[in-house]
This record gives structure tokens, sequence and C-alpha cells, in this order.
């Protein structure tokens, strides 16, 4: 007999702070997580899967965690990434953006190449191989939940979201677990040196957390800006809205952070005005850190693996070989088009996120590249870019191209 817990708001976010707590704890005792920069809100949230998991398989108890808060942390987050950019990166991100771009596009036909000829060899319909696809892999959540009633009532697949939803999750899990040691191996393999110049976009190095400097004055000045940018950031995606395009809302909080950091920092140049970055870093990238930390604990937290019920078989043989090919994707074309350095050994772990995961994920595995090695700025511009903008429209256009 099955029962069901409901947690409410305060309950859900105050364990996704325990969780948190937990990763950062066992980050801190085992150091072969530390070698493979393992994301620290990964491993409290793969613990709750497993208690929530056991739960429910062996005692019929089912939790409901109420995690709306995800989606503002996910604004306070993207604000804080444009309000870290300075125009003089962004223009050196334009080539590599646009070859990131491309290169992610070929990898989602390639995903959806595989996905289709695994369905034909369950002897299922081979459009159902999209569902195990760029939809549920590149896409998400809301690409699979936006594309399944059309699988279902002009298709006639009937559990597509079941095959999409259970896809995404795999792909989630795997996406945060190959980004980092990715890196490691590329950085080891071809002897790329650490980065020792500037600070961190996210966090701070492992080493300088008991030295971190903060003050009253840097957080307030962070929360003040940061919210600006949300209000700003809303406008933005009213306006993008209005073109037509479906973009996901932290675009806008993206473009938001990016126009206040620069257009502001014309004006405000003198120490002491309202706007001074060197003073308000270190609060942007504390908060920025502690919203990603809690946003990829809670999205962990949601998973259900019993979504997998009645499908499992198709889902993880397919999930298992669209991860081996996103792995050697990312090993032997991605690094050495991106550069062939240590900013694309750090993009290189953020391409699992953006193949397998999603934006944040893939965030997530570069900051906890850049807290192990140093910083990579360029890195920070041309991965939030490419998953905001780019993946978004071409998914779509894949998508309504390939399921016809």
């Amino acid at each position: 007999m099955q029962h069901d817990l409901h947690l409410d708001a305060y309950v859900s976010f105050t364990l996704a702070i325990l969780l948190l707590f937990v990763g950062k704890a066992c980050t801190r005792r085992f150091e072969v997580l530390r070698r493979y920069s393992i994301p620290e809100p990964v491993i409290g949230g793969l613990a709750c899967i497993a208690v929530v998991s056991t739960l429910y398989l062996v005692f019929g108890l089912k939790l409901d965690f109420q995690l709306g808060a995800r989606d503002v942390l996910l604004l306070y987050f993207f604000a804080a990434i444009g309000l870290g950019s300075d125009i003089r990166t962004l223009a050196k991100g334009g080539r590599p953006l646009v070859i990131l771009a491309v290169v992610a596009s070929v990898f989602m036909v390639m995903q959806n190449l595989l996905g289709m000829g695994v369905a034909r060899s369950f002897g299922l319909d081979e459009r159902a191989g999209l569902l195990v696809g760029s939809i549920s892999l590149t896409g998400g959540v809301g690409t699979t939940l936006a594309w399944a009633p059309h699988f279902v009532k002009d298709l006639g697949i009937l559990n597509a979201e079941a095959i999409g939803l259970a896809a995404n999750m795999a792909g989630l899990i795997a996406a945060c677990a190959i980004g980092g040691p990715i890196a490691t191996w590329l950085m080891r393999r071809h002897r790329l040196a650490s980065s020792t110049d500037g600070a961190l976009e996210i966090s701070v190095r492992h080493e300088d957390e008991s030295h971190a400097r903060l003050d009253y004055h840097s957080v307030l000045l962070a929360l003040l800006w940061l919210n600006l940018a949300l209000i700003l950031g809303r406008g933005v995606s009213s306006a993008i809205a209005m073109t037509g395009l479906r973009l996901p809302d932290f675009v806008g909080s993206l473009i938001a952070g990016i126009v206040l950091r620069n257009v502001s920092a014309r004006f405000t140049k003198q120490r002491g005005q309202l706007w001074h970055w060197d003073r308000m870093r270190p609060g942007v990238a504390l908060i920025s850190d502690v919203c990603l930390g809690v946003f990829l604990t809670m999205a962990l937290m949601g998973l259900q693996v019993w979504q997998m019920n009645g499908v499992a078989l198709f889902v993880l043989t397919a999930a298992a070989l669209q991860i081996l090919m996103a792995i050697a994707f990312t090993v032997f074309v991605v690094y050495y088009v991106m550069g062939r350095d240590y900013e694309s050994a750090v993009i290189c772990a953020g391409f699992g996120g953006i193949a397998l995961g999603s934006t944040a994920t893939a965030i997530a595995n570069m900051t906890a590249v850049t807290r192990e090695h140093g910083a990579a700025p360029r890195a920070f511009i041309v991965v939030p870019l490419v998953c905001g903008f780019f993946i978004d429209l071409v998914n779509a256009l894949v998508i309504g191209f390939m399921g016809r």
C-alpha cells in the first residue's frame, strides 16, 4: 500500500541546504572527489535519491517535495553570471561561441540518429528515439513535456512522456558525473597547466575557502544589483517573448546582468560609488555559488527512479550508448575544436551538461573544475550563451524535421 508524504516548500528548501552540506563534507573528506571535480550538490542529491527510492520501493512511502524555489534560484544564478561578464571577455568569446554552437548542433543530430537506431532495434517506432535523444537530453524536462503531447496524439507513442522523463533523469545523473573526470583526464593527458590568474566566476578555490574575504557591504551591494538584474530581466524576457521566440526565463536575467555590469561600470569608475565591481565580486560569487548548489541539489531531489518502470530496458540501453557517445565526442572533437588549452578542458566539463543534462549542470561541472584548477572566464561566457540562446532554437528545428 502506497502512502504519500508531502513536504512543503520550507521543509524541502531546508532539506536541500542540509544535503548540500553533506556534499561539501564528503568533498572535504574524500580527496578523490576533489581530484575528479565531482560537483558537491551531486553527492547530496544522489544520497537523497537513494533514500527516497528505498522508502518508495521497500516501504511504499512516496515523498513529495515542493521545489518551486528552484526557478528563483536559477534566475539569481544567471543574473550573477551576467554581472560577472566583462564586455572585453565577451568580445573574445565570439569565435568560440559560434564554434561551440555548431558543434552542439551537430551532436544533437547524432543523438537523435543514435536514439532512432536503438528504438528500431527494440521494435518501436523509430521516432520514439527522439525521446531518448535531443528532446530529453539536450532539451531537458521542459522540452520533454512540451513535445510529449505531439508524440502521443499525432504519432501514437502513448508512453512518450514516461520515456522522455526517464531518459532525462538518466542523462542528468550521468552529466553530473562525467564532466569533472573528463576535464581532469584531458588536463593530465595533454599536460595542461592550471590557471592562476583572476578570481573565480563562481565561488572560490578549495584552498581559499577559509580565507575568502566578505563583508556586509559587498553582500548587500551584490543583493541590490542581483535584484536589479532580475527586475530588468523580466522586461527582457517579455520583449523576447513578443518576437515569438520561446527561450528560458534565465536568458533574460543573464542579458540583464551583462547590460547592468558593462553599462553602469562606464559611469561609476571611482571607488566608493554605488557600483564597484572589485568590492562586490566576493558577494556575487558567494550568492551565485549558494544558488547553483541548492538549485542542483533540488533538481536531483525531484528525480523519481520508479518512473522508469515499463520503459527501463529501452531507456537505459539508449542512455548508456548516449553517454559513451557524449564522452567520445567531447574528448575527441570538442576539446580540439575549442582550442586545446585549459579553457577548452573546462568547456569540455560543461559539454556533458549541454549534451546530457541542463545548463545548470554544465555550469556546476565547470565550477567544480575551476575550484580545483583556477579561473576560466571565457568558458563561463560561451557555455551559458550557447545553452541559453542557440540550443533551444536549433533543437526545436532538429526535432521538428526529424520527428515528421
